[in-house]
């Protein structure tokens, strides 16, 4: 009993961490249908060109909740899914904090950040580029249907939707965020780092497994792995680039293309991987 109150305060402290990101988010949208005018809305979606290189530096801050905030804004197609990417890579969720606590030697910290910037800036302009010249990516302003999605009444006024967006969002994430700490409870971190520890030459690809768990353990998990000497630095990265925390659950409850929303995590995944093994050659 004593185990299951445990979980559930952690599983509350969690979810209501990302309130007042899925309220600003929702706020700004909200405002960008109501308030602003066509001209506005258009410069908001040309400036998708250079959203890659805002979203790494945005994405390299320690709160999941921006990658919540940027998944929201990409299922209104307010960013390209380059930046979307972005940030997904850039995100470190507990690891800076951790890796602070645990006195790491700042120019560790850096190169960490460092590369993770790197690969998200790069990723996110090589992919946005590319779907240019594919014309798929379609660069509409799409909050409406958002909106109609969530089942809310815009007309209410931008405040009390905002509120609405956040709270139905919020629900979801606690809901499906207190099943996994269930399954990792029982499960057990040290049985994780096990699997990881004895194949060494599938690091990447393990630790990006477990990065795609939506959850802010998977980045504790990791860092406390790095920090024991049990993974390497290139493993570290290749599991926290996938780790975009609870913006993949996110991404399932806003954007309605279940295609499209596997795609992009198989993206992640793979951009992760790859760079999780390119950096065990070359370092």
């Amino acid at each position: 009993m004593q185990q299951i109150i445990e979980i559930l305060e952690e599983t509350v402290l969690d979810s209501i961490k990302l309130l007042p990101f899925l309220f600003v988010t929702y706020l700004i949208m909200e405002y960008i249908e109501h308030k602003t005018s066509d001209k506005v809305k258009e410069t908001i979606k040309k400036s998708g060109k250079y959203g890659p290189i805002l979203g790494g530096v945005v994405g390299i801050f320690p709160q999941c909740g921006f990658s919540v905030s940027a998944t929201n804004l990409y299922a209104a197609r307010v960013i390209t899914l380059g930046t979307l990417i972005s940030v997904y890579l850039t995100t470190s969720d507990e690891m800076l904090p951790i890796l602070l606590t645990e006195a790491v030697p700042i120019t560790t910290i850096l190169e960490i950040l460092g590369i993770k910037l790197a690969i998200g800036i790069v990723a996110g302009l090589v992919i946005d580029f590319v779907m240019r010249k594919l014309k798929k990516q379609e660069q509409q302003e799409n909050i409406e249907e958002l909106c109609e999605h969530e089942h809310c009444h815009c007309e209410e006024g931008i405040i009390k939707s905002a509120i609405k967006h956040s709270i139905n969002i919020l629900i979801f994430i606690f809901i499906i965020t207190l099943i996994i700490n269930i399954i990792i409870t029982l499960v057990g971190e040290e049985t994780i780092a096990n699997i990881i520890s004895h194949n060494i030459i599938l690091g990447p690809v393990i630790a990006g497994i477990i990065g795609l768990i939506p959850n802010c353990a998977s980045s504790v998990i990791l860092t406390e792995l790095f920090i024991e000497q049990v993974i390497s630095m290139p493993i570290l990265i290749s599991g926290l680039c996938v780790n975009a925390g609870v913006g993949l659950l996110v991404l399932f409850k806003t954007n309605k293309n279940i295609k499209e929303n596997i795609k992009i995590i198989s993206l992640l995944y793979f951009i992760g991987v790859i760079s999780g093994i390119i950096l065990e050659i070359i370092l």
